[in-house]
């Protein structure tokens, strides 16, 4: 019997964030002002242990889970996560077993990550300018090595590689034709992300936010597109083509167009609480469960149990009222 939530939704895909830290401090996610030197990261022993990770992610492959993508913070500064990545790989030769980067390190570890059996890398970078870009990770990164670490994935087998830029307005939506342009024809996804109001260290506005709409219109003057069908029921990014046959875009459109009622996503945090929603006000404590000599079927029953009586469908709900209640940050989470 499938495992369905009070909408009906399966769950499908799991997130699994495994560190709180990042190497980048990005101004939308993790701004100095807050994530600073005197901040509090989670400590060691807070964390899921990689065994841990595996036991919890085997549960949910069992509820009927198909997709694992690992992310953070950074999910590359975890020490030894190809270890992990080959623990995940070897529960299923059918799982579809992902990670999001910032791409920094992938030039150092794309072959290796390949090697303990992951399958794709998303790689976020929100633009070719590079002091554009330099700002917005507010660590003085250059986007060459972005650029690298994408081409290095790329060579080692993670494809297709797909390119996250998260469009704001005034900062950096002048970029989207560049980046369109950059990626046509080059065999990797472009994806466009509208500015999202998660967590409260953002400053979100909603006259930030560049309606995919908009962004899809820009790019159809120059390089015409058409709407390509989803590749499976859930499918968060809005999917496009270009006409000349130059490979595809997507933008995924959860602030303009929600869509709640297709999610099939659970979240797990480093230290182990299970959240329903990416905008979810508190999580679930599977660490205390898993850490408790339990079977196999108890834990089932712990991933089960939460899923049923999930409800969440905050982007379709999103008004003044529910922009003040707590929210998780994006970089504990994962996004």
């Amino acid at each position: 019997m499938t495992l369905v939530d009070k909408l009906g939704r399966p769950v499908r895909d799991l997130r699994i964030s495994v560190t709180d830290r990042c190497n980048f401090r990005c101004v939308y996610c993790m701004p100095k002002e807050v994530f600073g030197r005197d901040y509090r990261f989670l400590d060691r022993r807070e964390l899921l242990t990689f065994e841990e990770i595996e036991r919890l992610a085997r549960a949910f492959v069992r509820q009927g889970v198909e997709k694992i993508r690992l992310t953070g913070g950074e999910p590359l500064v975890r020490r030894d996560v190809e270890r992990l990545i080959d623990l995940l790989a070897r529960i299923d030769d059918d799982l579809d077993l992902t990670l999001t980067t910032n791409g920094s390190l992938l030039p150092q570890k794309a072959q290796a990550l390949r090697e303990a059996g992951l399958k794709r890398v998303t790689v976020s970078l929100d633009s070719l300018d590079d002091p554009t870009f330099r700002a917005m990770n507010d660590v003085d990164f250059p986007v060459e090595r972005v650029l690298d670490g994408i081409e290095a994935a790329a060579a080692a087998g993670l494809t297709p590689v797909k390119v996250n830029m998260v469009v704001k307005r005034g900062v950096n939506e002048q970029g989207v034709l560049e980046m369109a342009r950059h990626f046509h024809g080059s065999g990797h996804i472009l994806r466009f992300i509208e500015y999202m109001d998660v967590g409260h260290t953002n400053g979100w506005r909603l006259d930030d936010v560049v309606p995919a709409a908009e962004i899809v219109a820009a790019i159809d003057a120059e390089l015409p597109l058409e709407p390509v069908e989803p590749n499976y029921p859930g499918e968060v990014a809005n999917r496009w083509r270009y006409k000349d046959g130059g490979g595809e875009i997507g933008v995924i459109a959860s602030v303009t167009q929600p869509f709640c009622g297709g999610c099939t996503r659970a979240r797990l945090s480093a230290e182990g609480r299970l959240f329903t929603c990416l905008f979810a006000t508190r999580g679930h404590d599977l660490r205390a469960v898993v850490r408790k000599a339990t079977s196999d079927e108890e834990l089932d029953d712990a991933v089960a149990s939460v899923w049923r009586a999930r409800a969440d469908r905050y982007s379709e709900l999103r008004t003044a009222e529910t922009g003040a209640l707590p929210r998780v940050e994006m970089s504990y989470i994962g996004g």
